[in-house]
Parts: structure tokens; sequence; C-alpha cells
């Protein structure tokens, strides 16, 4: 008897024991069911969301340049006469005021150019005190019309001499020291081929000076000839200097010459940019980086919302109203913030621009 209470203890604490692990078990489901992730509307509505655009894609070429003063602000100075120079009073590098003297040269040309200019004036006031003499007399009927014309005639050839020895001596300004020579422009002295004693040709095919403004300046880019037909007029550029390596200089390319250097064989582009402070200078090294566009049409998502995982690319796209997914991408080309997709993705898509990461881990399992 004994041993049947035995039994039946023994069957009721299996029976007890197995609604105990049924009990546990369907606890565990349900707390593991309360635990899955979901994306709620309130969730999504407070996220950042790109939409996938179509571009041509770009691609940035990088080609080397140097600095060049704009020719349209640019002066270059030879010498209208022969002469010794003396006062040499500017300095390469040196900024110049429109009309101050440069230079000043001992020049026989303009003792002889201040004579003419004398004796043109000494010459006209003779010719008119001649003319007018000859005309009173000739409307008293005391000269006749031959001598009243041959008057007139020297009166005008005498102005016209004064004229153009006035016009020589304004061209070639001078004083008592000899013949001026003055910038015709403000800037800074760029060329300098002018020293103390010289002995200076009128003849001479070399400037003695060339004053550039500086406040914009053109940087000339050497375009190789396999990236020719990459660059186009309006692209835009970025610019280094090794003077200014954290200074960034922007623009686009205004021109593109035509002719080969035969040398290098590059082609010469050209950007236009301002120069604050004029801290760029003539012959200064450029690190230029185009933007070309290459004429492929692929779509292109903000780098903002790229996941990187185990060596690939994903994205989270939204796929409708509470509804997300991860996305792997195949990315052709990345542009500063731009990523083109070759593969995942098509224009229109939407994805997720904000916290993607923490979507990313919750939804991957």
């Amino acid at each position: 008897m004994q041993n049947q209470y035995k039994v039946k203890a023994l069957i009721v604490a299996l029976v007890l024991g197995s609604v105990a692990l049924q009990s546990c078990h369907h606890g565990g489901t349900e707390e593991q069911k309360d635990e899955k992730f979901e994306v709620t509307d309130s969730l999504l509505n407070s996220l950042l969301i790109d939409t996938v655009k179509e571009a041509s894609a770009l691609s940035e070429i990088n080609l080397t340049g140097s600095i060049a003063a704009d020719e349209t602000k640019m002066a270059n100075i030879y010498p209208m006469v022969s002469g010794v120079a003396h006062d040499v009073h500017v300095q390469l590098g040196d900024v110049v005021s429109k009309g101050q003297t440069l230079a000043i040269l001992k020049s026989a040309e303009m003792a002889g150019y201040t004579k003419d200019y004398i004796s043109a004036e000494a010459d006209l006031r003779s010719a008119k005190r001649t003319f007018e003499s000859t005309r009173d007399l000739y409307k008293s009927g005391l000269a006749s019309q031959k001598d009243f014309e041959d008057a007139q005639s020297d009166y005008q050839k005498a102005v016209a001499e004064n004229k153009r020895a006035s016009e020589v001596v304004s061209i070639n300004k001078g004083n008592d020291q000899g013949y001026l020579v003055k910038a015709p422009i403000s800037g800074y002295v760029i060329e300098k081929n002018l020293t103390e004693n010289q002995q200076v040709r009128a003849d001479n095919s070399s400037n003695l000076f060339s004053i550039a403004d500086l406040s914009d300046v053109y940087v000339l880019i050497n375009v190789y000839e396999s990236d020719i037909s990459n660059v186009q007029v309006g692209d835009p550029v970025k610019i280094t200097t090794l003077s200014y390596p954290d200074k960034v200089f922007t623009g686009k390319i205004d021109k593109i010459y035509d002719m080969l250097d035969p040398d290098n064989k590059v082609v010469k582009a050209r950007v236009k940019i301002e120069n604050p402070g004029n801290k760029l200078k003539p012959q200064m090294f450029a690190n230029v980086t185009i933007k070309a566009r290459s004429g492929e049409k692929l779509p292109f998502v903000n780098t903002r919302g790229l996941i990187f995982d185990d060596d690939k690319d994903y994205v989270i796209v939204v796929d409708g109203k509470a509804k997300v997914h991860v996305q792997q991408i195949e990315i052709a080309k990345r542009v500063e913030d731009r990523a083109y997709v070759k593969a995942g993705l098509k224009p229109g898509d939407r994805i997720v621009a904000s916290r993607q990461l923490y979507l990313f881990e919750s939804l991957k399992d």
C-alpha cells in the first residue's frame, strides 16, 4: 500500500514538472516575441530620408598647373628712348601706383625732343604774328593774295609741328634729370630687367618692367592628351598650392586653348580666381582637381546614408509605410559627398540617412 502511494506521488510530480516546463517555454516565447524589433510610423517620421536621384556621373581629375597674371590687368614697360639708367626706384615685388616714377634715363634723345618742342613753340609764335600782319595788310589792299596764302600756309605748318613736338614730349615724359619711366597702372612689379647704370636702347625687345594687378589671377592647367575629352569649359575646379596647402581656391574653367604644347604634350586650360590678400604670385606651382562629367548617367545618393560592413556597402531602403529593409549596393565611384551606384538602387528609391547604423544592427539578424 505504501508503495502505491509513492508511485502516485511520483506521477503527480512528473505532471507538475511538465506543466511547469510548458509554462516556462510559453513564457519565454512570449518574451522573445515582445523583444522583436519593429519600425513604427513615429520612428520613421523622426528619421532623415533621402531620395535617390540620377545624374551624369562626375569624376575627379588631378592635374598640375601654375599661377599667371591676368593679361588684361598687366602692363609691360618698354623704353621709348635710348640712354643710361640711374635712380632705379623699385625692386621686384614692390607695390607701385599709377604714374609713379620707376626709374630715370639720362638720354640725349630726350634733350633733342625738348629742343624740338621749344623751337616749335617759337616758330609757331613767329608764324602767327606774320600771318596776322599779312592778313591785315591783305584786307587793306597792301598785300597780295599770294602773300596772304603763303603766310596762312606757314602758320598752319607751324601749328602742326608744334602739336607733333608737344605729343612727343607728352609721350616721353621727362624733366631736367632725364627721361622718366612711369608706371601706367597700379599693381605689383612682377618683372624687372633694369639695373643702375645699365645702358638702354629703344630698339631692345626686352621690357624694363612688368606690372600686374594681382587681385585676380589665372591658373594655367596642364591637361594631358588622355584627359582632354573629359575636360570642358564650365567644369568646377579646386586649387591648392605648396605655399598655402590648407587654403582651397575654387573657380571654373573659362577657356581651353586649342594648341598642344609640342614639348610637354599638354593643352592649357585656364581658370580665373579671386586672390584675396594677393597671396598667389605668378609662377607658383598649383595642384588642381577638376570635377569632370563622364557622360554616364547613374543613380547617386549622399554618402551620409551609406553603411559599410564586412567589406560591403549597404543602405536602409524605405519600401512602404513603416516598412524598411537592408539593401546591399555596388558603388561605381565616390566624388566628395556623392556616391554613384552601379547596382542595388534606382532613381526614386528612398533611403534612411540618419541613425541607419542602429536600424542596420537591428534588422540584419
